[in-house]
């Protein structure tokens, strides 16, 4: 805890005390409580209409981890995404809507700091491969993941903004493939969550 920078020894003693650095913990705790408080309603308002789940998730590195979500079905993909549950960043909508909106070099450290599988046949896992994506994501505004981490699963997610145009989470939302084209469900699912993003990034400042 000390060479972490929480606790510090107390001079001339053999007591420790905490440090400021402990408020980080409990300012992101609120954070992210506030978050999913703002982002339940969201939710909700995109599941539907062959949108069947709607989530949440916060960096991590090098994963995104779920903070909300609502599920009205995927189930019969054997999906089972709870809070808590984390999926790698290069091949989640997520976590591409999240790195795109970070420094090039961010990104590359991010990439190459854990191996990258390759979960179905349609993950990427080339560095120049995904900085070009990436590079894609952030000009459209939306990460669009075609079974990229989970068979039979599409995905379409957009960053949540600081007041500083910082990403601090994506919103997604989720359908399987069968349920409609590639197309169909990005025409389906970009509106609401890129408006359902903007409203919770200004929900937070």
């Amino acid at each position: 805890l000390v060479q972490l920078g929480y606790v510090e020894k107390i001079p001339g003693t053999k007591k420790f005390r905490l440090t400021l650095k402990c408020l980080e913990l409990g300012f992101n705790a609120i954070a992210r409580t506030d978050l999913r408080s703002l982002a339940r309603p969201l939710l909700r308002g995109i599941v539907g209409q062959g949108i069947e789940a709607a989530s949440v998730g916060v960096p991590d590195w090098p994963d995104m981890v779920y903070v909300e979500r609502v599920q009205a079905g995927l189930v019969r993909l054997g999906i089972e995404v709870r809070i808590g549950s984390r999926v790698p960043v290069h091949s989640s909508a997520i976590g591409q809507a999240v790195l795109a909106f970070l420094p090039p070099e961010t990104q590359r450290s991010v990439l190459a700091a854990a191996p990258r599988q390759k979960l179905t046949p349609h993950t990427i896992t080339d560095i120049d491969a995904l900085l070009h994506r990436l590079a894609a994501v952030r000009a459209q505004g939306v990460a669009l993941s075609d079974q990229e981490n989970v068979s039979g699963l599409r995905v379409l997610a957009a960053p949540v903004l600081d007041a500083d145009g910082v990403p601090i989470a994506a919103l997604s939302a989720a359908s399987p493939a069968f349920a409609m084209s590639l197309a169909e469900f990005e025409a389906a699912a970009r509106t609401p969550v890129a408006e359902a993003a903007r409203t919770l990034s200004r929900a937070l400042h």
